[in-house]
């Protein structure tokens, strides 16, 4: 895999290459530009950037996946380093959108002139935790014929709350906070305070918009409003294509209320369900204040401020 990534990404540069040089030739304002979706696993993160790809020969940008030596969210300092100096000076995958199971890097501390756009998309706790436990077990219908990590074990995340296994236990449910909290130590332990006021000041500071997954549709739709040099076509194509790109795991049952009651008991729901929450709120207060609904339909606001009183007056 990543042999034929570096041949993808040389095939790109001799094409540029030929058909001139950028190197030092400035980029509009609008090619440069570079979006990180760095995505938390079980939430459609598939779903969303399958529309990605299907979308960048049309619109003229480079998709990227970031793929990291085991899953591993965090890098070491010097992978941060390469990653700041590829996504920032990359000119030949400008515009980009990249894409990975990695946690939030503040661009600001490496002294880069202009940071990259987050987005991303998160998951209610409880129902992103029982997914996962049965995608390792099961897989999904994206690549059904890959083996997965539990395959064989046939237990449900019910018995397996029950009987207080390590795949179902509540720190399992630190996740979504830690993607958002970032790259520092206190991100990582389960419970911190610390970690989830972090993670709160970091999706309304440093995100651009983050979903829900729940809400997919009205996600994408608000993108494409926003952004339309990445996302023009994105609606449209997740309502007529929604099989193709939606991602389902295979054999899941969901947990009882008894399960569910169990889990919510922790600290640590509770700490993930109050970013979750938090997240929501201020998804759907964005919503609110870009659409309006009629008959039962979302529709974009237009554009609803002016300029006047313009001085000095010309001639």
């Amino acid at each position: 895999e990543r042999a034929i990534a570096r041949h993808e990404v040389r095939e790109i540069e001799q094409r540029h290459t030929v058909d001139g040089p950028r190197q030092d030739v400035a980029l509009d304002e609008e090619d440069d530009v570079v979006i990180i979706y760095n995505r938390v696993p079980k939430t459609a993160s598939t779903s969303f950037t399958n529309i990605a790809y299907d979308l960048c020969a049309k619109n003229k940008y480079h998709v990227l996946h970031i793929n990291t030596t085991k899953n591993n969210p965090v890098m070491s300092l010097q992978d941060q380093v390469r990653f700041v100096k590829n996504v920032t000076s990359w000119k030949e995958m400008k515009p980009g959108f990249y894409h990975g199971h990695v946690s939030y890097l503040d661009f600001a501390k490496f002294g880069v002139k202009k940071k990259p756009i987050y987005i991303n998309v998160i998951r209610d706790p409880i129902e992103r935790l029982v997914s996962y436990y049965y995608f390792l077990r099961f897989g999904d219908d994206y690549r059904p014929g890959l083996r997965r990590r539990k395959q064989g074990d046939k237990k449900t995340f019910d018995e397996c709350v029950a009987a207080g296994g390590s795949d179902c236990a509540p720190e399992k449910l630190w996740l979504q906070i830690p993607f958002f909290c970032g790259h520092s130590s206190e991100c990582w332990n389960v419970g911190s305070r610390w970690a989830l006021d972090q993670a709160k000041y970091n999706l309304i500071n440093e995100y651009f918009l983050v979903g829900v997954t729940e809400e997919l549709e009205d996600f994408i739709m608000l993108l494409e409003a926003a952004l339309p040099r990445f996302f023009r076509g994105a609606t449209e194509l997740y309502r007529t294509g929604k099989k193709s790109h939606l991602r389902k795991t295979t054999e899941k049952k969901l947990p009882t209320k008894e399960t569910i009651a169990k889990l919510q008991q922790s600290e640590i729901w509770k700490m993930e369900n109050e970013f979750y929450e938090f997240a929501l709120e201020q998804f759907q207060f964005v919503r609110a204040h870009a659409v309006r609904e009629k008959d039962g339909e979302l529709y974009i606001l237009a554009q609803n401020f002016f300029y006047e009183k313009i001085y000095p007056k010309s001639n």
